[in-house]
């Protein structure tokens, strides 16, 4: 009974220190109100003009295939600038044709098809493209590269790394940002800040916009992730400053303006500026989190009922099956729908976090004990991810395993930041 009280004091302690750290500000709305305002989008712009002048060639000559790569090259950047999925399925219609008029032997047109499955979460497909593309040969070294990304999205770690020590080059983009992104399968963020900061001075010396971008969003992340909040806030800025209408920077800052600062009122006013002109469904979800953090309750159904909505459409595919399952899994009379699409994910990429998912919904069923061999055999130490600790720690409860839970628990004190306000009171309940 002493050590309990004694570990609860300290408790409070942590939580204490952690809510004064939060106090600090780190954002000010001066720095990114002029990207919340941008009224037209001069890159969207020239991307539907490339869109039209492709299609119309296409028109004229409908044997070019190359005119459907160039099609599909537009509405893939259509779909990354508006979020919106049929730009995407458009682009897949152009790569099979390409693909088709080539004998799926050309690799280049082999990998464009294959990214496209990977934004579409249609994992195996990709593989089974890159490997004709490995096989074909053709810059064998880009084939590698995304091969090393599959592998590791199907959980496949073995292969992942034989191909990441494929390719070894300190001095290349595309291994470091992949050396990063192993570090940080592996639990190591310490490597994985190193290796993505050694990508982003390459990007910066290359003075390629696209390149700097997407480093300085992902540089970000693994900053937010480390707790280094204010570098986090300066580099999603940096990342504005090349694309104003980044949104995926945008909802960074009101990330960090939420869960860091706690001013749940001004993310959403940042969030409400994106779904002004970006479609992608996963805003919804955070702003009904938001909400419910505000105790807004309509609100928050509001966005629920929005997020549902949108992924009814058949074209998302696979591609938000993990939120299906954690908001299916909330309600009993849906948690068996949930268990399926768990079970789904688990046969088509048995990865970790797949598994998570598939313990989760075991353990929302009151199945403690097959919840607990199933983290046990296939989540413990094989993925380090706050959220997937969190039904870890849950799971031991269930199973009376209190000591581990508490372990758990002193370590998802650290990731509130990741997880959110409303993960809090939860994790203190631990």
């Amino acid at each position: 009974m002493l050590f309990k009280n004694i570990y609860t004091l300290m408790l409070v302690a942590v939580l204490v220190t952690s809510c004064n750290s939060r106090e600090k500000q780190i954002t000010n709305s001066e720095d990114y109100n002029a990207y919340l305002e941008i009224a037209e989008n001069d890159f969207l712009k020239q991307t539907i003009e490339d869109n039209n002048f492709w299609e119309k060639k296409l028109e004229k000559d409908t044997n070019q295939f190359p005119y459907n790569a160039k099609i599909a090259a537009s509405q893939s950047q259509l779909f990354s600038i508006t979020g919106t999925i049929e730009h995407l399925v458009e682009a897949e219609k152009h790569l099979v044709v390409a693909n088709e008029k080539t004998n799926y032997d050309n690799a280049s047109y082999l990998r464009s098809l294959a990214r496209n499955y990977i934004s579409q979460h249609r994992f195996q497909e990709a593989l089974e493209l890159l490997e004709k593309a490995e096989t074909n040969g053709e810059k064998l070294e880009a084939s590698q590269k995304m091969l090393f990304d599959v592998h590791l999205e199907l959980g496949n770690v073995k292969e992942a790394k034989q191909y990441l020590n494929a390719f070894i080059d300190y001095n290349d983009f595309d291994y470091l940002i992949r050396l990063a992104k192993w570090k940080d399968h592996e639990g190591d963020l310490t490597s994985a800040i190193t290796y993505m900061e050694k990508a982003m001075e390459l990007a910066e010396y290359s003075k390629k916009d696209f390149l700097k971008q997407w480093s300085y969003t992902n540089i970000a992340d693994f900053y937010g992730h480390d707790g280094q909040i204010k570098k986090s806030y300066n580099y999603y800025l940096k990342a504005l400053e090349l694309d104003p209408h980044d949104a995926y920077a945008k909802k960074g800052i009101a990330w960090i303006v939420y869960s860091y600062e706690r001013n749940p009122e001004e993310a959403l006013r940042i969030l409400n500026t994106i779904t002004q002109y970006n479609n992608a469904p996963d805003y919804y979800l955070l702003k009904a989190e938001i909400a419910e953090y505000m105790n807004l309750v309509e609100e928050k159904d509001n966005n629920l009922l929005r997020y549902t909505m949108a992924i009814k459409n058949e074209n998302y595919g696979a591609m938000y099956n993990k939120y299906k399952v954690l908001l299916l899994a909330e309600n009993l009379e849906d948690v068996e729908t949930a268990y399926e699409i768990a079970m789904d994910e688990v046969k088509s990429r048995p990865t970790a976090q797949s598994y998570d998912l598939l313990a989760w919904t075991l353990y929302k069923k009151r199945d403690y004990k097959t919840a607990l061999k199933m983290a046990e055999m296939y989540v413990v130490n094989k993925t380090f991810e706050p959220e997937v600790l969190y039904h870890l720690a849950k799971i031991y409860k269930a199973n009376n395993l209190d000591d581990k839970a508490a372990e758990l628990q002193s370590e998802l004190l650290g990731s509130i930041y990741e997880l959110g306000p409303l993960m809090e009171q939860e994790i203190a309940q631990l």
